[in-house]
């Protein structure tokens, strides 16, 4: 394979962005990758495969904070999660880069401002072809370019819906989507999206929008199903000397000048932790003792507006509201998004609601309009992540539930009063993995952050971390565009302060 300027560990959105970009500027890339790339298939579709047998997720046990073994649900394969996201992709509001006061705390800022990203959030939406028009967004940043592409128009049962929100006040925009839709695409705006891979490549995901066109270029090396096990550091432990990994069941050690890890927040954390040796003995990038702290993963829950009415819609997922975003007059903290589901399927419900026979959800299913509350929540350095050998535990307990409550109660009525008079919801907190975020967060001072704000180690010059790890707090928004931009950004500094590009 030659020589390499760079091994990118991880395969998802920040590590195949990275790779992408360094390779279009004329670096050689090494990408390490645990998991093998994700078949295209008539069963990528069928709700029975993806969510009873639960095909395409990794085989994989934790603990959590009382040490009860669970399934994370987590997936290990070429593109990462988004292979299976539903390819949301929102910038952070402004203010979201700011301290912020929710009534449970304080969300702390970010050690960059919206316009240190708003380029590379041009950039990322232009690689992931994203589809939107947040003119009727009231929480949408100032001043920014028109999406690359138009919003997908809603359906009918939706469009009417969307016209009861409007009378009652509120202001329902444009989901921004990334799919190759359109006159010159291929997408079917099926109502496989959500939780699905797509067999006709169709999901503007990470593999198909960045790591193939990095792969292109002829200077990245793709290597599957390996699995970084150790960073080894130099012998004075300023640098990360190689990268020790397991494949086909042997021990190998790759090396190069820089290291990008993007495994996800969870096991970047891991990783860095189980690489701990006597210059590193609480873990690799971690004098601040903050590696695997402050998890956040939002606090999200799913609401099912019922009505007599069949809901024919195909693909349901093409609105938000912002509203009640930062608050309103009755409650004057943040509250978070509201944004539409992918069409529920019966299956999908039986799978995860236990004792529901499969032809209760499904007739549900087809009398429903689906939506998902999203709210942040707060870094907690006792929401972490920690490692005995090989096994992973995970300690969370929720936090900055009381806004999250209200905006429920605020959706409930709003269906309410828009024709769905039956509202049943359900918490998507318990073991939640989706929209993980912030175990390695970057920062000013050494002190108080493991990484700088280009996402550099601060006890490893050499050693770069792009996964939503980053994160100092979790906004309200789906974090795909966020770590794709701050990729963008964190390369072009590679290049031009490591790599000699200019």
């Amino acid at each position: 394979m030659g020589q390499h300027d760079v091994i990118i560990i991880g395969s998802g959105v920040g590590g195949s962005t990275v790779a992408r970009r360094l390779a279009e500027n004329g670096a050689r890339v090494l990408l390490l990758e645990r998991g093998d790339f994700v078949p295209r298939e008539d069963q990528n579709w069928d709700v029975q495969t993806v969510f009873f047998d639960k095909k395409y997720k990794a085989q994989e046990t934790w603990l959590d904070g009382q040490n009860m073994p669970f399934d994370p649900g987590v997936y290990y394969n070429v593109g990462g999660s988004t292979k299976f996201y539903g390819a949301a992709m929102f910038r952070l509001r402004e203010r979201d880069f700011e301290e912020l006061e929710h009534e449970a705390g304080i969300s702390p800022e970010w050690p960059i401002r919206y316009a240190d990203l708003e380029p590379y959030y041009d950039a990322a939406e232009q690689m992931f072809g994203v589809h939107g028009d947040d003119t009727l967004d009231r929480t949408a940043p100032a001043g920014r370019k028109d999406y690359p592409f138009p919003a997908v128009v809603s359906e009918p049962v939706v469009a009417e819906f969307a016209s009861r929100l409007r009378q009652q006040g509120l202001s329902p925009s444009s989901l921004p989507l990334a799919i190759n839709s359109g006159p010159q695409g291929n997408c079917v705006l099926c109502k496989t999206c959500d939780g699905f891979p797509c067999k006709i490549a169709a999901k503007n995901d990470a593999e198909t929008c960045a790591l193939e066109p990095a792969i292109a270029t002829g200077r990245v090396d793709l290597l599957t199903k390996t699995y970084a096990r150790r960073l080894l550091l130099s012998p004075d432990g300023h640098s990360i000397s190689a990268v020790e990994v397991m494949q086909a069941g042997e021990v190998k050690i790759y090396a190069a000048k820089i290291v990008v890890v993007a495994c996800n927040a969870v096991n970047s954390a891991a990783l860095l932790l189980r690489s701990a040796d006597t210059q590193a003995p609480n873990g690799v990038a971690n004098k601040s003792g903050i590696v695997g702290r402050h998890y956040m993963v939002h606090n999200q829950s799913a609401l099912m507006g019922l009505s007599l009415r069949y809901n024919r819609t195909i693909f349901q997922k093409t609105l938000a509201i912002n509203d009640f975003y930062f608050g309103d007059e009755s409650f004057p903290y943040p509250m978070g998004q509201v944004q539409m589901l992918g069409k529920l399927q019966g299956g999908m419900l039986s799978a995860n609601i236990p004792h529901l026979p499969r032809f209760v959800g499904s007739e549900m299913a087809r009398h429903s309009i689906d939506w998902l509350v999203l709210s942040e929540d707060l870094p907690d350095p006792e929401n972490r992540v920690t490692v005995n050998g090989e096994t992973i535990k995970l300690a969370v307990t929720r936090n900055n539930m009381k806004g999250h409550d209200r905006l429920v109660g605020k959706m409930k009525l709003a269906l309410q009063k828009g024709g769905y008079p039956i509202v049943l919801t359900k918490s998507l907190a318990a073991h939640a993995t989706a929209h993980q975020c912030g175990t390695i967060r970057f920062g000013d001072s050494p002190s108080k952050a493991a990484l700088d704000p280009f996402c550099r180690s601060f006890d490893h010059a050499n050693l770069f971390v792009v996964d939503a790890s980053f994160f100092p707090s979790s906004a309200a928004v789906n974090p795909a565009l966020t770590i794709a931009a701050q990729a963008l950004r964190v390369a072009d500094h590679m290049l031009k302060h490591d790599l000699g590009v200019k």
